[in-house]
C-alpha cells in the first residue's frame, strides 16, 4: 500500500459503520485499499472520492449544491487531484472550489461522518462507475461569502430538515440526518 492508500486506510481505521449497508460499503473500500496501491484514479471502476457537508454552526444551516450531472441537490466534493492522497485535504479543496468559502475547517473534528459507495451514470466518454465516497463535515463562519462555482451549480443554505426534503438521494438524506444530530443543541 502506498501513501495514497495509507491515508484512506487511516481515515477508515477508527470508523464504525452505522448499519449493515454502510458496513458492506466500508468493507468494499477497505478491500479496495488493500488490493491496489492507489485507490484514487478515475480510471478504475471503483475509486475513492472525498466530500463534505458544509455547515454554519451559528445558524444551524447546511449548504447544498446543484449537481447537473446527477440532476440533484448534493453536498460538495469530488475526485482527488494528481498527488493528493489525504481524503480530508481533498474534501477541503473541493469545498473551497465549489463554494468560494476560504475559511472551511473540519467540524466538530476531522472524523468521517459517513462512508458510502455511490453509483455514477455514464457521461460522454466516461463509463458508469462507482465512487467510494468518504464524507466529512466542514464549517464556515462566513456563510454569506458562499459563491457558486459556475452558473449551473447554484448553492442553497437550508436547515437540515429542509435539506433532507430537497435531496433526492437516500445516502445524502442519511448524511444530512447525521449532520443534523451534530448541529442539535
Amino acid at each position: 500500500m502506498d501513501e495514497a492508500g495509507r491515508h484512506v486506510a487511516e481515515a477508515l481505521s477508527g470508523y464504525t459503520a452505522r448499519d449493515a449497508a454502510e458496513a458492506a460499503d466500508v468493507a468494499r473500500v477497505r478491500a479496495l485499499v488493500s488490493d491496489i496501491a492507489d485507490p484514487w484514479p478515475r480510471t478504475i471502476p471503483l475509486h475513492v472520492t472525498a466530500s463534505a457537508v458544509i455547515v454554519h454552526p451559528g445558524s444551524g444551516r447546511v449548504l447544498l449544491r446543484w449537481h447537473e450531472h446527477m440532476r440533484s441537490w448534493l453536498h460538495v466534493g469530488g475526485h482527488g487531484d494528481p498527488g493528493e492522497s489525504d481524503p480530508l485535504v481533498v474534501a477541503l479543496r473541493e469545498g473551497a472550489e465549489e463554494t468560494g468559502l476560504t475559511d472551511l475547517t473540519p467540524w466538530p473534528d476531522s472524523s468521517l461522518v459517513q462512508v458510502v459507495v455511490v453509483s455514477v451514470p455514464a457521461k460522454g466518454d466516461e463509463p458508469a462507475h462507482e465512487h467510494a465516497d468518504l464524507r466529512y463535515v466542514l464549517a464556515t463562519d462566513t456563510p454569506e461569502a458562499a459563491r457558486a462555482e459556475r452558473p449551473g451549480a447554484p448553492l442553497r443554505w437550508l436547515l437540515p430538515e429542509e435539506a433532507r426534503r430537497t435531496a433526492s438521494e437516500g445516502n445524502i438524506r442519511e448524511a444530512l440526518a447525521r449532520v443534523e444530530t451534530l448541529l442539535a443543541p
